[in-house]
């Protein structure tokens, strides 16, 4: 699935289940209560924190899916192509960052 398809998903899903778009200010709410979920998930899966019995079967792709939904929410509401958005920051970023992580001796 193309990002623009997604979003065109995402807007169908909303017209169609949700009715219309939560505001702008509770999607950014949600989204950065669905990116404290991926934390949450990653610190239990990957780093040294210990799970709950709450956190028993969440899974880090399902987390991940969840902040898509929300960002795409708020990209939608706001009138941002997602996919001219993305092109033109991998041109920055390819731009900007051309040799510094090749330089990085961080990295090698």
């Amino acid at each position: 699935m193309h990002l623009s398809e997604a979003q065109s998903t995402v807007d169908k899903w909303i017209k169609s289940h949700g009715v219309r778009y939560f505001n702008e200010l509770t999607n950014m709410a949600m989204l950065t209560e669905e990116v404290g979920e991926v934390a949450r998930v990653i610190a239990r899966q990957y780093g040294e924190q210990s799970s709950k019995e709450s956190d028993l079967g969440k899974e880090l792709g399902e987390e991940l899916a969840d902040v898509l939904f929300v960002l795409i929410c708020l990209a939608n509401q706001t009138g941002v192509d997602l996919t001219e958005a993305f092109q033109k920051n991998l041109i920055k970023k390819t731009e900007r960052d051309a040799e510094r992580h090749k330089q990085n001796p961080k990295l090698g």
